[in-house]
């Protein structure tokens, strides 16, 4: 191993593969209907098998559900329903004893309207926790944005005990914390604290750049917003050397890349939402152009730093980032009709059913977000093609209960009576673990046999980008670092393509099949067909 590994080799993150589940979903040991931290810990050595390095837990604290966990009311806890703090801590301890982290989602821009701070805030001016939040005598007229539109039409709710008006940017249940208090910051660095001496290994940071956002309190004692990622990232730091920040910044890059730092001295990571929304655009005209102009226009970061690449995050899959004619066509090619849209910016559906099940296209894609530039992150179910269910109302269509199996409820859950599951499962449940784990072709196969190959291309994570063909459907990228280079070829088109890749090399050597290439001959790909190579 040369020098250059040995001093990065702390960057755990840089070569990570994450895979992001919520608790209550992924599988019910005490036959209640939830998913609970029991019925996680036992499918730890399935997660080890199929590849995963780092464990992302949506929020598991008490909550009275109205934003599905991210309406906090005790950071310092576990939801019964799931478990306790003991059942936690083994959970860690099981995912460290087979080499995966365990990070989880850091939420405060704000709380629930249940949380004990807001209970005492509501007293009046003089509470303990009245400055916590974020106050007005009179309804502001200026509106910001809202999260969920035309499901709150303002975001200043009136509270009658206190007798003022609260600011939300979310639900009107999840008033926002006021961050240029410097005791609620004290409080943000108290919950990363404690969640680090539980073992965990850092934070996936909810909606950065509302949390930055201090809409209160006197000019002169505003302080640089950044300055609360910087000095989270400091202390949490302090506390464990390989802690982690990935954050949700859904900007374009221009704006993005500001929360990386100058020096790298906020978030590690950040979700690549420019890339993730050009790539569905691409994926619909069936041509690279969008794909390849958002790559070339990915900022430099600092060597510390990374993106993360994703085909579905556990929202909506937004797209607020294309233009309306460019959205338009993305949801006349994957989600035509209103019941499958969400708040005018993303789609309710997951990956296969978009693609009408066409398990070439669906492999395409995820050859494709393995190989850009930046570490891959999995929603629970992908690994089996899972698909959405629309019945379940909003946001939460994806997250029905994972399928382990053909057994009643898809095996997810003992309880007798299926109005007793957290969720519904989709009409159509059969894809399931325990059928692929037993089919040599099945996606859940290919996925673990794709996953090893890219934990052998840190290339991929660590290299310089370089885009070597981008015309009509076809995609050529390659990454280079530390004197080796790798390379993938994609097809998104429905017809066979072909190119040459003009490599300076002897020969590419192929990563996913047998069929090493001479650099200077035409290499024709069918449709939706894929290629990963290694420079020799």
């Amino acid at each position: 191993m040369t020098g250059k590994r040995t001093a990065t080799s702390d960057l755990w993150w840089k070569n990570a593969v994450i895979y992001c589940l919520d608790v209550q979903t992924f599988l019910d040991t005490d036959g209640d209907g939830c998913g609970d931290l029991i019925g996680l810990t036992e499918r730890i050595d399935y997660l080890a098998g199929l590849g995963v390095t780092c464990l992302w837990l949506m929020p598991c604290f008490p909550s009275p559900e109205r934003d599905d966990g991210y309406d906090i009311s005790d950071f310092y806890a576990v939801d019964e329903k799931l478990g306790n703090l003991g059942d936690f801590a083994e959970l860690v301890r099981t995912a460290h004893d087979r080499g995966i982290r365990v990070i989880v989602d850091l939420v405060v821009n704000h709380t629930s309207h249940r949380h004990k701070w807001f209970q005492s805030a509501r007293k009046g001016r003089d509470a303990a926790f009245h400055d916590y939040y974020v106050w007005a005598d009179e309804k502001p007229e200026d509106e910001e944005q809202l999260v969920f539109p035309g499901e709150e039409k303002s975001n200043w709710a009136w509270d009658e005990d206190a007798g003022r008006w609260y600011f939300h940017r979310f639900y009107a249940e999840q008033p926002d914390l006021n961050t240029a208090n410097p005791a609620v910051r004290d409080e943000i660095a108290k919950i990363g604290g404690f969640w680090l001496a539980l073992g965990v290994t850092g934070y996936r940071v909810d909606a950065v750049p509302f949390l930055l956002e201090e809409v209160s309190g006197p000019e002169g004692e505003h302080k640089d917003p950044h300055s609360l990622v910087r000095e989270l990232s400091a202390y949490l730091t302090r506390r464990r050397g390989d802690a982690v920040l990935l954050g949700e910044v859904n900007l374009p890059y221009d704006k993005a890349v500001e929360f990386f730092g100058t020096a790298g001295d906020e978030l590690n990571m950040m979700f690549n939402f420019p890339v993730n929304q050009a790539m569905y655009l691409s994926l619909a005209r069936q041509d690279t152009a969008p794909l390849a102009a958002a790559l070339s226009s990915m900022p430099e970061i600092p060597t510390e730093c990374q993106w993360a690449n994703f085909v579905r995050n556990h929202d909506e899959l937004t797209l607020d980032q294309l233009s309306d004619d460019e959205r338009a066509e993305v949801f006349e090619a994957f989600g035509p009709e209103e019941s499958m849209q969400v708040y005018g910016r993303g789609l309710r559906r997951r990956l296969p059913s978009m693609l009408s099940h066409d398990e070439d296209r669906i492999r395409l894609v995820y050859s494709l977000m393995f190989s850009l530039p930046g570490t891959p992150t999995l929603f629970y179910g992908e690994e089996i093609g899972m698909s959405e269910n629309l019945d379940i109302e909003g946001r939460l269509s994806g997250r029905s209960p994972m399928q382990w199996s053909s057994e009643p409820h898809a095996g997810f859950s003992p309880a007798p009576d299926g109005a007793q599951l957290c969720r519904p499962l989709p009409a159509d449940h059969s894809a399931n673990v325990a059928d692929q784990r037993r089919d040599p072709h099945s996606l859940l196969n290919w996925m673990e046999r794709l996953i090893r190959q890219r934990r052998e291309c840190p290339e991929f994570g660590w290299g310089e980008l370089s885009v070597l063909h981008a015309e009509g459907p076809l995609l050529a990228h390659r990454c280079d670092w530390d004197g080796t280079s790798v390379l993938a070829v994609h097809n998104l088109g429905d017809k066979n393509a072909t190119l040459t890749l003009k490599v300076d090399c002897e020969k590419l050597v192929d990563l996913l099949g047998t069929d090493d290439r001479d650099p200077n001959k035409k290499l024709t790909l069918k449709p939706f067909e894929y290629r990963w190579f290694r420079v020799h």
